[in-house]
């Protein structure tokens, strides 16, 4: 974590002129162009990635969020404040060799970030018209672009950012594009508020997948067995989230894959292609990612960029999630912003391209080349150590590289040793993150196998 004060840095150098000179003032140096980037809590995906990015593009950064302290302690500006976790994990990968990562000027702003109208006055607020709008997060992607439209700001379509995030409507788009476009899927929404027990009588294709309409990470999703427990399980979501909103849906079963797109609204970039493998059901937890070889396998590719196109995504970057049955894509869900659990950093360092400099420069109404120059002979397998009970992290391994045979290991923890913590059942339960890269599968797989079986990560 960077230690300076960041703020100085957007702070022009002046000096009063000296008693008796007849030299002019020197006049204060022009202001960068300020990017305003709206966040929730704070994600490797910002601090690794868009920040530095921010910097060597020159801009200075205005931070929205809900949450600053979390912030100011996670880009190391609130001294003796980091938790007990947070700087045992900055301490074991500064020891592990990861390089600090350049910070632009950077000024926390507090701010309702999920109320678009409260995001529009602070940005007017901060003075001059801002040179670019953007989030990363899921949940405030309508909210940025609304507020870029309103400053006539290039930005993803407000109406495409609702229509990804709300799966409900997400289906509905889908189905109205008819099934040359998308094979329709079996879904139904019980609404805000509405009595779960409206579903017992539900005409569904058991098992059927329970998820929140809104939600993220596989939290709270589930597969269902029948009518009974679909209602059951809607009371206890209910619990943990009154009032929320819920889809039931059809159970896509086959292979899982993403597909990571990034355009300019006129070029729309396939970077890459991953393959998931879950947790067993009931639940869906990703454990692992497998980069697929370049160019992405057809012809599920083509039917997943119609489907993006139907829903109106285009702009910047996207993670989307299918199923392969046979010759046909179905999608899952969409999340219009960059795959998170560190596959962003990893996939824009095995691409050896700007990743997160070109996602920038299309929000600032830049064109996108027509080849990004990526390489496409890198290979990646992410493994996500999780915890299988709750409890307290007695002991793991330290943050560590390594390179053998052509397979370089980059280990993450993501849970300090003492930290205590209930079983979440989604990707709150990864420990750690193995990064495995190289160009050799077979090798890379071989490496992830004699790590995971040298090391212990104990629960009591």
């Amino acid at each position: 974590m960077n230690e300076n004060d960041l703020d100085a840095a957007s702070r022009p150098f002046s000096s009063p002129a000296l008693r008796g000179s007849s030299a002019a003032p020197a006049a204060p140096a022009p202001r960068p162009p300020r990017l305003h980037l709206l966040a929730l809590n704070p994600t490797d995906s910002v601090t690794e990635g868009f920040l530095p990015a921010a910097a060597r593009l020159g801009l200075a950064v205005t931070l929205l969020t809900d949450q600053p302290e979390a912030h100011e302690r996670a880009y190391g500006r609130r001294e003796g404040q980091e938790g007990r976790g947070e700087r045992e994990e900055r301490e074991e990968r500064e020891e592990g060799g990861a390089a600090p990562h350049p910070f632009p000027a950077l000024d926390i702003v507090p701010c309702d970030v999920r109320d678009y109208a409260e995001v529009i006055s602070r940005i007017a607020a901060d003075g001059p018209r801002p040179r670019a709008v953007f989030t990363n997060s899921d949940h405030l992607q309508a909210q940025a672009a609304l507020a870029a439209q309103y400053f006539g700001l290039p930005g993803k379509d407000w109406r495409a950012a609702l229509r990804t995030k709300n799966k409900a409507e997400l289906r509905r788009a889908l189905a109205a594009a008819g099934p040359d476009v998308a094979d329709p899927v079996w879904s139904a929404e019980l609404a805000t508020g509405q009595d779960p027990a409206t579903l017992a009588g539900l005409d569904a294709p058991y098992p059927c997948v329970l998820k929140p309409r809104e939600g993220v990470a596989s939290e709270d999703v589930v597969l269902v067995a029948d009518a009974d427990e679909l209602v059951r399980r809607c009371a206890e979501i209910r619990e943990r989230r009154p009032g929320a909103a819920l889809v039931v849906e059809e159970f896509l079963d086959g292979e899982l894959r993403t597909l990571e797109t990034l355009g300019d609204g006129r070029t729309l970039h396939v970077l890459g292609a991953f393959r998931t493998e879950l947790s067993p059901p009931p639940h869906f937890i990703e454990e692992r990612l497998h980069l697929l070889p370049a160019p992405p396998p057809q012809p599920h590719t083509d039917q997943v960029l119609a489907q993006l196109r139907a829903l109106g995504v285009g702009f910047g970057v996207c993670h989307t999630e299918y199923v392969v049955q046979g010759d046909r894509a179905r999608l899952i869900e969409v999340n219009y912003r960059a795959i998170g659990d560190q596959c962003d950093l990893v996939l824009a360092e095995l691409l050896g391209i700007p990743l997160f400099e070109y996602i920038l420069r299309t929000h600032m109404g830049e064109p996108l080349p027509d080849d990004l120059g990526a390489r496409t002979d890198g290979r990646v397998r992410m493994e996500y150590v999780m915890a299988d009970r709750a409890g307290r992290l007695a002991s793991a391994p330290p943050a560590g590289v390594t390179e053998r045979d052509g397979v370089r290991l980059d280990y993450r923890p993501l849970r300090g040793i003492g930290e205590e913590h209930p079983l979440h059942r989604t990707n709150r339960d990864f420990l750690g993150v193995l990064r495995a890269t190289g160009t050799d599968q077979a090798r890379i797989d071989a490496a992830v196998a004699r790590f995971l079986a040298a090391h212990r990560w104990e629960i009591v």
